[in-house]
């Protein structure tokens, strides 16, 4: 693809989920390589806009709503306030962080559904959906929850196991019930708008496989995957009351699918942003719609397909718009080995941290860096974390600055020395570091952060060896005129950190400047051996970074073990007694001893496994039983007394009748075990 000039670039971060904190997967992930890249084009003097905000809408919302006994407002203003705390104590510059309950939002969502709506884009579709009759409603898939049909977590969501990892379709699960009201779904129909991403397919062939090649390969390759599997049209409706209602008539009750609403949220914060400041911004339509502008969308990987292949096939759908340029994707961050997980508290919350490590903003985000999963997945260990702030930023970064100050302080009174005559070796040093600029914009303009922060920190490197190879405190006797040579070398070396690590650390290097008792450097300027004037004085030396003791890091990992102690034991409690019934209720249920006389795998089912039961009537019963992920071996049931429910309507499932339910336990570690007798009791016996 022929290299094109852009005048302006838009960057987007995702935007966080608002029912809970961010924490160091989300960091790693999106938000400290977007704010890398925008101080990084910003040095370079460039025109680009960064857009933020709090995606307010959708299931796991209502649901923490529900539990806390308050409204979905009052929960996303909660998460928001704090979020948008957290993000600017940290150091992320977004130039709008904004929500997606706005009204500027609300009314740009609903304008841009109508359009596709009222252009013919969208499909109408009726499909069967899960249906909670007690609560009188459709349940989206996180309103669903049963046993996994792949480990068997009893508590696996409609759309995803959080044991596993498998995503899942509600119908898939075994046992299914509404978290609203407890009962069994029904299946219902009911109506939706689809956006027909097939008629798309050969477009995005074309636009992601032969023009983005240069995309990384983790994305290129999902965005691959899926179109190999030739897309299905995909709903942009949902049956809930949360949300931007659907503006079509006859659609009460649906609000926009939660991916419609939120990707269209960093169009309308860019408006919101131009229309509060026009004379600095310009009008939204420049950042999103004039084709000398540059998309770039950071997100993790599990967000590839939405702003791959569903958000341009909507701009595209709508016309007008730009498509991003490139979509520089992470993959997943571990903690300690583990997979973070918010619903277990396994994470390290950013709010928290930053209580509990006050100014420390920027070590976390050098590590976070220095460990950024941009390939694959990586791993945060609080023992690293303490190793790459010693052994990193204290005793390569720090130590050079402090030495480098204090013999200037201690030699030339905190005067920036003149230099005198180069040796050969100060050449050679001097050459090692000349290219660093392009080197740095290689490696950040092509979204290699965490090569380019090590080209930073080498920096450092040369000019620690630079002073102990020179060893100025043995000079100064015998010739203070070398002395000065390279002190003034070394501070322009230390100047030159000042330029280089702003885009990464961003505190220290507003830190550094103060001690150089300078304002600023010019980014093209990286590279420069005159940087600090002769005769210009410097400020007080202090330390750039502090060492992190072992008793800090204890306090972090006590923290975490009393998370997984807690995790552990709600994991053996077992599950909440369901609402009372009325004993005349459960007099109805037929339950009798069943004697298993053979037990097979359906063909073509995963999960069906079919009974042939004597049920003590002298004629077989068949039943078919979806728990065939816990027994690899059928066989072994043959022979059994099991328990059944009797008088359950047959139904069809596979292709042949089922008569009855096999009654099975759920352990608290997910493993299914079928009800059997402890004696011979005879085949036809009721329970009771």
């Amino acid at each position: 693809m022929e290299e094109k000039h852009f005048k302006r670039t838009t960057v987007t971060a995702a935007l966080p989920y608002a029912n809970g904190g961010v924490h160091i997967g989300h960091l790693a992930g999106v938000y400290v390589p977007a704010d890398i890249y925008v101080r990084y084009l910003r040095l370079k003097k460039q025109e680009v806009v960064f857009i933020g905000g709090s995606d307010e809408h959708g299931v796991p919302i209502t649901i923490r709503a529900k539990k806390e006994g308050v409204t979905p407002q009052d929960i996303v203003d909660r998460y928001h306030t704090m979020i948008k705390k957290s993000f600017e104590e940290f150091g992320i510059s977004f130039d709008i962080y904004s929500r997606t309950t706005s009204a500027t939002h609300h009314k740009f969502a609903s304008d841009f559904f109508r359009k596709l709506y009222d252009d013919g884009k969208l499909l109408e579709k009726t499909s069967m959906q899960l249906y909670d009759e007690e609560a009188r409603q459709f349940l989206a898939d996180r309103y669903v929850m049963g046993t996994c049909p792949h480990c068997g977590n009893p508590d696996a969501y409609g759309d995803q196991c959080e044991k596993c990892g498998r995503d899942l379709s509600p119908t898939e699960l075994l046992n299914p019930r509404s978290t609203i009201s407890g009962s069994k779904p029904v299946l219902r129909e009911t109506k939706n708008w689809y956006l027909p991403l097939n008629d798309y397919q050969q477009w995005l062939e074309e636009w992601i496989l032969k023009d983005h090649r240069e995309w990384r390969p983790n994305v290129y390759g999902q965005c691959k995957s899926w179109l190999d599997m030739d897309l299905q049209p995909r709903a942009m409706t949902r049956d809930l009351d949360w949300g931007i209602p659907v503006p079509v008539k006859g659609a009460e009750g649906k609000v926009l699918y939660v991916w419609f609403d939120a990707p269209i949220g960093y169009i309308s914060n860019t408006k919101e942003l131009c229309d509060a400041q026009p004379g600095k911004w310009g009008t939204w339509q420049k950042w999103w719609q004039d084709p000398e502008t540059r998309l770039i969308h950071f997100i993790g990987k599990d967000n590839i397909v939405f702003h791959c292949i569903v958000f341009p096939t909507m701009l595209k759908a709508h016309g007008g718009y730009i498509l991003p340029d490139n979509v520089p994707a992470n993959e997943f961050l571990n903690l300690e080995n583990d997979k973070i997980s918010t619903s277990r508290n396994w994470a390290v919350w950013l709010h928290e941290y930053l209580a509990d490590m006050p100014g420390k903003q920027d070590v976390l985000r050098y590590v976070l860096t220095a460990n950024a999963p941009e390939t694959k997945d990586n791993n945060f260990t609080w023992k690293d974390f303490q190793d790459r702030n010693n052994n990193e930023l204290v005793a390569v970064y720090g130590n050079f600055v402090n030495r480098a100050l204090q013999l200037t302080t201690k030699y030339w009174d905190g005067v920036v020395p003149a230099c005198g005559e180069l040796t050969e070796g100060d050449r050679q040093t001097l050459g090692e570091f000349k290219d660093v600029k392009r080197d740095m914009e290689r490696l950040l303009d092509t979204f290699k952060f965490r090569d380019a922060q090590k080209e930073a920190m080498n920096l450092a490197r040369i000019g620690n060896k630079y002073i102990a190879d020179n060893e100025p405190w043995k000079v100064w006797k015998t010739d203070p005129g070398r002395v000065e040579t390279v002190l003034y070398i070394s501070l322009q070396l230390v100047a030159n950190l000042a330029i280089a690590f702003e885009p990464f650390l961003p505190f220290s290097s507003a830190r550094l400047l103060r001690l150089l008792n300078a304002e600023h450097f010019e980014w093209d300027r990286l590279g420069s051996t005159d940087l600090l004037e002769a005769g210009h004085r410097l400020a007080k030396p202090e330390l750039l970074f502090d060492k992190i003791d072992d008793k800090t890091i204890q306090k972090q990992l006590d923290k975490l073990e009393a998370t997984k102690k807690a995790n552990e034991a709600a994991a053996h409690k077992p599950a909440p007694v369901k609402e009372t019934v009325a004993f005349e209720d459960f007099e109805k249920l037929d339950i009798r001893v069943g004697l298993v006389k053979d037990c097979q795998k359906v063909e073509k089912s995963k999960k069906l496994l079919r009974f042939t039961v004597d049920d003590g009537s002298g004629a077989d019963r068949t039943i078919l039983s979806g728990i065939a992920a816990f027994y690899g071996d059928p066989a072994a049931l043959v022979g059994r007394r099991i328990l059944f429910v009797a008088n359950f309507k047959p139904r069809k499932m596979m292709g042949a009748e089922s008569q009855g339910m096999i009654l099975s336990a759920v352990d608290s570690d997910g493993s299914l075990s079928v009800v059997t007798t402890t004696k011979d009791v005879k085949p036809g016996s009721q329970v009771g």
